[in-house]
Protein backbone atom coordinates (compact mmCIF):
# COMPACT_ATOMS: atom_id res chain seq x y z
CA UNK A 1 0.00 0.00 0.00
CA UNK A 2 1.08 3.32 -0.64
CA UNK A 3 -0.07 6.30 1.96
CA UNK A 4 0.76 9.77 1.54
CA UNK A 5 0.50 12.82 3.58
CA UNK A 6 0.25 16.10 1.59
CA UNK A 7 0.69 18.98 3.81
CA UNK A 8 1.18 22.15 3.78
CA UNK A 9 -0.98 25.44 4.97
CA UNK A 10 -4.59 26.03 5.14
CA UNK A 11 -5.65 27.02 1.13
CA UNK A 12 -2.13 25.58 -0.06
CA UNK A 13 -4.21 23.50 -2.52
CA UNK A 14 -3.96 20.30 -0.99
CA UNK A 15 -7.41 19.45 -1.41
CA UNK A 16 -7.37 19.88 -4.96
CA UNK A 17 -3.97 18.13 -5.32
CA UNK A 18 -5.15 15.29 -3.09
CA UNK A 19 -8.17 14.38 -4.92
CA UNK A 20 -6.08 14.44 -8.27
CA UNK A 21 -3.70 12.21 -6.89
CA UNK A 22 -5.98 10.00 -5.79
CA UNK A 23 -7.81 9.70 -9.16
CA UNK A 24 -4.33 9.19 -10.58
CA UNK A 25 -3.10 6.69 -8.00
CA UNK A 26 -6.09 4.81 -7.04
CA UNK A 27 -5.77 6.15 -3.68
CA UNK A 28 -8.90 6.62 -0.87
CA UNK A 29 -8.78 10.39 -0.55
CA UNK A 30 -9.31 11.08 3.51
CA UNK A 31 -9.93 15.07 4.06
CA UNK A 32 -10.48 15.70 7.60
CA UNK A 33 -12.25 19.22 5.69
CA UNK A 34 -14.67 16.81 3.73
CA UNK A 35 -15.36 14.79 7.13
CA UNK A 36 -15.77 17.92 8.98
CA UNK A 37 -18.22 19.51 6.08
CA UNK A 38 -20.31 16.24 6.29
CA UNK A 39 -20.92 16.26 9.74
CA UNK A 40 -21.66 20.12 9.99
CA UNK A 41 -24.39 20.12 6.96
CA UNK A 42 -26.00 17.12 8.67
CA UNK A 43 -25.98 18.65 12.09
CA UNK A 44 -24.76 15.72 13.79
CA UNK A 45 -23.94 16.42 17.44
CA UNK A 46 -20.44 15.76 16.40
CA UNK A 47 -21.38 18.61 13.79
CA UNK A 48 -22.38 21.19 15.70
CA UNK A 49 -19.28 20.92 18.16
CA UNK A 50 -16.97 20.67 15.52
CA UNK A 51 -18.96 24.28 13.86
CA UNK A 52 -17.86 25.74 16.75
CA UNK A 53 -14.40 25.24 17.11
CA UNK A 54 -13.61 25.65 12.92
CA UNK A 55 -15.44 29.19 13.47
CA UNK A 56 -12.84 30.33 16.36
CA UNK A 57 -10.23 28.97 13.67
CA UNK A 58 -9.11 26.06 16.17
CA UNK A 59 -8.39 22.83 15.68
CA UNK A 60 -10.60 19.82 16.43
CA UNK A 61 -9.52 17.72 19.51
CA UNK A 62 -7.38 14.31 18.55
CA UNK A 63 -9.73 12.28 20.27
CA UNK A 64 -12.87 13.39 17.76
CA UNK A 65 -10.60 13.58 15.22
CA UNK A 66 -9.08 9.57 15.47
CA UNK A 67 -11.94 8.36 15.72
CA UNK A 68 -13.31 9.96 12.63
CA UNK A 69 -10.26 8.93 10.78
CA UNK A 70 -10.78 5.22 11.78
CA UNK A 71 -14.42 5.23 10.80
CA UNK A 72 -13.92 6.61 7.11
CA UNK A 73 -10.71 4.52 6.53
CA UNK A 74 -12.63 1.12 7.67
CA UNK A 75 -15.04 1.62 5.22
CA UNK A 76 -12.67 2.36 2.50
CA UNK A 77 -11.64 -1.38 0.53
CA UNK A 78 -10.20 -1.34 -3.27
CA UNK A 79 -7.20 1.37 -2.90
CA UNK A 80 -3.70 1.26 -3.55
CA UNK A 81 -3.65 2.91 -0.30
CA UNK A 82 -5.20 6.44 1.50
CA UNK A 83 -3.65 10.43 1.10
CA UNK A 84 -4.24 12.13 4.04
CA UNK A 85 -5.84 16.06 3.78
CA UNK A 86 -5.46 18.05 6.16
CA UNK A 87 -4.36 15.58 8.88
CA UNK A 88 -2.05 15.12 10.94
CA UNK A 89 -1.48 18.70 11.98
CA UNK A 90 0.02 17.92 15.13
CA UNK A 91 2.76 15.45 16.16
CA UNK A 92 0.11 14.33 19.15
CA UNK A 93 -1.99 13.04 15.94
CA UNK A 94 1.05 11.93 13.66
CA UNK A 95 1.97 9.62 16.35
CA UNK A 96 -1.56 8.53 17.16
CA UNK A 97 -2.23 7.94 12.90
CA UNK A 98 0.97 5.98 13.21
CA UNK A 99 -0.12 3.55 15.55
CA UNK A 100 -3.48 3.40 13.63
CA UNK A 101 -1.29 2.67 10.42
CA UNK A 102 0.45 -0.40 12.26
CA UNK A 103 -3.23 -1.72 13.35
CA UNK A 104 -3.70 -1.63 9.59
CA UNK A 105 -0.40 -3.42 9.20
CA UNK A 106 1.03 -0.77 7.30
CA UNK A 107 2.72 2.73 7.52
CA UNK A 108 3.18 6.43 5.86
CA UNK A 109 5.19 6.15 2.44
CA UNK A 110 5.68 9.56 2.33
CA UNK A 111 5.35 13.11 3.27
CA UNK A 112 4.72 15.99 0.32
CA UNK A 113 4.88 19.26 1.63
CA UNK A 114 3.48 22.11 -0.36
CA UNK A 115 4.98 25.54 0.38
CA UNK A 116 3.28 28.50 -0.38
CA UNK A 117 3.73 31.66 1.54
CA UNK A 118 1.67 33.68 4.27
CA UNK A 119 0.20 36.83 1.61
CA UNK A 120 -0.36 33.98 -1.05
CA UNK A 121 -2.55 31.98 1.24
CA UNK A 122 -4.41 34.88 2.62
CA UNK A 123 -5.20 36.24 -0.96
CA UNK A 124 -6.04 32.60 -2.28
CA UNK A 125 -8.41 32.02 0.87
CA UNK A 126 -10.16 35.82 0.41
CA UNK A 127 -10.92 34.75 -2.73
CA UNK A 128 -12.36 31.64 -2.37
CA UNK A 129 -14.37 33.07 0.78
CA UNK A 130 -16.13 35.16 -1.78
CA UNK A 131 -16.29 32.81 -4.93
CA UNK A 132 -17.88 30.09 -2.37
CA UNK A 133 -19.33 32.25 0.42
CA UNK A 134 -17.70 30.60 3.08
CA UNK A 135 -17.96 32.21 6.34
CA UNK A 136 -15.31 30.79 7.80
CA UNK A 137 -12.71 32.67 5.60
CA UNK A 138 -12.14 36.40 7.01
CA UNK A 139 -9.01 37.87 7.08
CA UNK A 140 -8.73 37.57 10.87
CA UNK A 141 -9.64 34.00 11.16
CA UNK A 142 -7.50 32.85 8.55
CA UNK A 143 -4.46 34.93 9.79
CA UNK A 144 -5.44 33.54 13.06
CA UNK A 145 -5.18 29.92 11.22
CA UNK A 146 -1.66 30.54 9.83
CA UNK A 147 -0.42 31.19 13.04
CA UNK A 148 -2.48 28.55 14.82
CA UNK A 149 -0.22 26.08 11.65
CA UNK A 150 2.98 28.02 12.55
CA UNK A 151 2.80 26.94 15.83
CA UNK A 152 1.40 23.57 15.96
CA UNK A 153 1.10 22.07 12.49
CA UNK A 154 5.18 23.16 11.32
CA UNK A 155 6.57 21.24 13.97
CA UNK A 156 5.67 17.82 12.24
CA UNK A 157 8.07 18.47 9.31
CA UNK A 158 10.78 17.97 11.61
CA UNK A 159 8.96 14.82 12.87
CA UNK A 160 8.74 13.21 9.82
CA UNK A 161 12.20 14.77 8.53
CA UNK A 162 13.69 12.38 11.37
CA UNK A 163 12.34 9.37 9.35
CA UNK A 164 13.52 10.10 6.21
CA UNK A 165 10.19 10.61 4.32
CA UNK A 166 9.68 14.38 3.79
CA UNK A 167 9.61 16.07 0.22
CA UNK A 168 8.92 19.69 -0.42
CA UNK A 169 7.50 21.21 -3.36
CA UNK A 170 6.59 24.65 -4.58
CA UNK A 171 2.94 25.05 -4.25
CA UNK A 172 2.74 28.27 -6.21
CA UNK A 173 1.74 27.95 -9.55
CA UNK A 174 -0.67 26.33 -11.76
CA UNK A 175 -2.28 24.02 -10.45
CA UNK A 176 -1.49 21.09 -13.58
CA UNK A 177 2.00 22.06 -13.16
CA UNK A 178 2.34 21.49 -9.64
CA UNK A 179 0.26 18.13 -10.28
CA UNK A 180 2.80 16.73 -12.59
CA UNK A 181 5.52 17.98 -9.96
CA UNK A 182 3.53 16.24 -6.89
CA UNK A 183 3.69 12.84 -9.41
CA UNK A 184 7.00 12.81 -9.92
CA UNK A 185 7.98 13.06 -6.46
CA UNK A 186 5.28 10.37 -5.50
CA UNK A 187 6.33 8.03 -7.86
CA UNK A 188 9.82 7.93 -6.46
CA UNK A 189 8.69 6.75 -2.81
Amino acid sequence: MMNIILFGPPGSGKGTQSAMIAEKFNLAHISTGDIFRYEIKNQTPLGIKVKTIIEKGELVPDELLIDLLRNAMDKIKDRNGFIFDGFPRTIPQAKDLDILMTEMKSNISGVVALEVDEEEIVGRLLKRAQLEGRSDDTEDVIRNRMSVYREQTEPLLDYYSGKGIVNKVNGVGSIDDIFLTLCDVIEKL
